[in-house]
């Protein structure tokens, strides 16, 4: 059974290498990563901004809550 799990493992070994060098000599392939990259890029800018944005709502809230208050 050792053997056969030996072998699996060569065998996949093999192919992962033959994928990824394929994957990466495609220029269609490096076109989708680079646009992949650049979107995930753009969400997380736009989520820190609005993280930021809310934080500010929430101070001003909070503000605005405590002069009720007072």
């Amino acid at each position: 059974m050792a053997g056969g799990n030996f072998m699996h493992r060569v065998i996949s070994y093999v192919v992962n290498e033959l994928v990824v060098d394929r994957l990466a000599s495609s220029p269609a392939f490096q076109r989708f990563a680079v646009r992949t990259s650049k979107k995930i890029e753009d969400i997380s800018s736009m989520a820190a901004r609005k993280r930021q944005e809310l934080a500010e709502q929430m101070k001003e809230l909070s503000k605005n809550m405590e002069s009720k208050n007072q």
